[in-house]
């Protein structure tokens, strides 16, 4: 399926008086705006004027607003039916537990007519370390970092708003991908020669390309129960060094050296050590059952060899 293309197929009549907000048109937010183009009303919160042509060209009508001056989003109150928020916490704050941008963001949305969905995207951090095991929705969040408690927080908050009356729906994403996303695959830090744990100290990881993501988002916006989590995430089932070796290989570049975990406290900064403290592999029957989303790239193999050795 073309990546432009909505995974709901040729939306219905009705749907075409759908309006449908995006908060957080960063990468994923962009390519969930082609797919739903020119199906319904598509309104585009950004803080930033100069991203209104970007935010046109994907089909959108950008607003202004932003999630830190929270007197700045009255105008959201009964502006679509249905919310896509993908806006990220802030990484530094007080309290540093809190997510003051999702909360404005309900506040200001409960002001009026309520909408009929709210999608989040959250992360599958909020889990911590599972010691490898797979995990289902299930599974209580315990997460071990301030960034993982900023999102247990949001989570909180877009649940409150639930129980207002709309549907939301939280996804817990992953490593997001993409041979056309910036940052969006190891290459630079195969270049920088970055090292990755031994297999017997390696962590298991997860990911998802970020149009499979979009399309989960998009069909979360009307697919599935209220109040509900999903995983978006693909079907890999790989250890991190294990995936950079995989993309060393396709991209016909060196792979990476192997260290112990002591050696790594010693070499590597606390933020990459802390990807690598955490080991989990995520279930996603219920996306693909509830959602009904057919992934287009299932596995990382797939999806890093669909931009060939540019990747």
């Amino acid at each position: 399926m073309p990546s432009n293309q909505s995974p709901l197929g040729a939306l219905p009549a009705r749907f075409r008086r759908e309006r449908v907000l995006i908060v957080g048109c960063g990468d994923v937010g962009l390519r969930a705006a082609r797919a739903l183009r020119g199906r319904v009303g598509l309104i585009a919160l950004t803080s930033s004027p100069e991203k209104f042509q970007r935010l046109r060209e994907a089909g959108a009508t950008p607003i202004t607003g932003n999630l830190d001056a929270p007197d700045t989003l009255r105008r959201l109150a009964g502006i679509a039916t249905r919310v896509l928020h993908l806006a990220p916490p802030v990484r530094e704050g007080a309290p540093w537990w809190r997510d003051a941008r999702t909360t404005a963001l309900v506040r200001a949305l409960a002001a009026r007519s309520l909408p009929a969905s709210l999608v989040y995207g959250s992360t599958s951090g909020v889990y911590g370390d599972c010691g490898g095991e797979r995990v289902t929705e299930a599974r209580l969040v315990r997460p071990g970092t301030p960034r993982a408690h900023r999102r247990v927080d949001a989570e909180r908050a877009v649940r409150w708003f639930g129980r207002l009356g709309p549907a939301v729906r939280v996804l817990r994403i992953p490593g997001i991908y993409a041979p056309d996303r910036e940052g969006g695959t190891p290459r630079e830090r195969l270049r920088k020669g970055t090292p990755v744990l031994r297999r017997e100290d390696d962590v298991f990881t997860n990911h998802i390309h970020a149009d499979d993501l979009a399309r989960a988002c998009v069909a979360a916006l009307w697919r599935g129960g209220p109040q509900r989590i999903f995983h978006a995430s693909d079907d890999s089932d790989m250890r991190m060094g294990d995936y950079f070796d995989l993309a060393a290989d396709i991209y016909g570049m060196a792979r990476p050296p192997r260290i112990s975990r002591e050696e790594a406290k010693q070499q590597l900064p606390a933020q990459l050590l802390s990807f690598m403290g955490e080991s989990r592999r995520l279930a996603n029957d219920r996306m693909k059952r509830e959602l009904r989303v057919r992934l287009r790239y299932p596995t990382v193999e797939s999806g890093l060899r669909s931009g060939g050795a540019q990747g």
